[in-house]
């Protein structure tokens, strides 16, 4: 089934401004000129709605208080039963999106999802709750901080934490008095694309394997100088191994070793676990241990290397 009801996933904490939010955009007649649309409420702060000031009636809620009540037959059971035209999401900031996205029905689809913060509260949430951070930011298009003139808010830190998770998010601060800022810090990457030979430091490991992964057309036929820690695998012929190193993305429960095949043009007696820098051309193709294309590395010769001070990689 085609994907034809768009979904609009709004997610945060707490009083971090999404229920407000919601209630403006359904006060927009341009936004809800009439049609018909589920409202799921799947938390309650101190702000209600007031359906009255919608612009457009056509809306029905539903309220979800136990992570457990959100499955597919739940939620297929609602659009059959008022035949929707979209749905508008407020989601609970301490249940994790992977239910929401498993229950789904194949009729819906993410058309804009928008995750909301306190910047009083932001820093210390990003201390304690990571992986609930990391949950919200990741697939969100934009990342708006509330209460933007709260000392507590420190825009570099905002903006490297944000830029470690999502590249592409548009990052907006919310003032009391209604003034909007859009983040308008350059965000450079760490090595140089365009040189002879891409260098990659020991700290920007994770940056430049999600760069690769997101923008692989830019790399192919440039040469990288990298370090990382081999990984035999019995699919690959005797010229063949892993290169990589493991990435946390948020906690240590998600650390996971990312590497590439790299090709030598002579038989190696590099073992699992040695860590070895390449110089490497990157072609774009084929692979047995890959799903499809990826990029693999063509190296001339392999150096044995110091392993990092941080042996795992980071975006922060």
């Amino acid at each position: 089934m085609t994907a034809n009801i768009p979904v609009y996933l709004f997610t945060g904490f707490l009083e971090s401004g999404k229920t407000k939010f919601i209630q403006e955009s359904m006060e927009d007649k341009k936004f809800n000129s009439g049609d018909k649309t589920l409202l799921l409420v799947c938390e309650e702060g101190v702000e209600e709605y007031d359906p009255e000031a919608f612009w457009g009636q056509n809306v029905y809620f539903k309220y979800v208080e136990n992570e457990s009540e959100l499955t597919r037959e739940f939620l297929e059971a609602v659009t059959k039963e008022h035949r929707l035209d979209r749905v508008v999401v407020e989601y609970n900031g301490m249940w994790q999106l992977k239910t929401f996205y498993a229950a789904m029905p194949e009729s819906w689809g993410i058309f804009q999802q928008l995750a909301f913060f306190d910047g009083s509260t932001f820093s210390s949430y990003n201390a304690n709750m990571r992986s609930l951070v990391v949950d919200k930011i990741q697939d969100a298009e934009m990342v708006v901080f509330n209460r933007a003139d709260s000392p507590a808010v420190n825009q570099e830190e905002f903006h490297k934490i944000v830029r470690g998770l999502n590249r592409g998010a548009t990052i907006v601060y919310d003032y009391p008095d209604g003034k909007i800022e859009y983040d308008e810090i350059e965000d450079p990457l760490p090595f140089d694309k365009e040189a002879p030979v891409i260098e990659i430091a020991d700290e920007d490991y994770a940056l430049w394997y999600r760069d690769l992964s997101e923008d692989m057309k830019s790399y192919i036929g440039k040469t990288v100088k990298v370090k990382g820690l081999v990984s035999r695998n019995p699919e690959l012929d005797d010229r063949s191994f892993i290169i990589g190193r493991p990435i946390m993305t948020c906690c240590a429960d998600d650390i996971a070793y990312s590497g590439l095949v790299c090709h030598l043009p002579e038989k190696t007696g590099l073992k699992t676990g040695e860590w070895v820098t390449v110089t490497a051309k990157i072609s774009y193709e084929s692979c047995v241990l890959y799903t499809g294309k990826g990029p693999v590395l063509y190296a001339d010769s392999t150096s044995f290397a110091v392993k990092p001070e941080r042996e795992v990689a980071t975006f922060y």
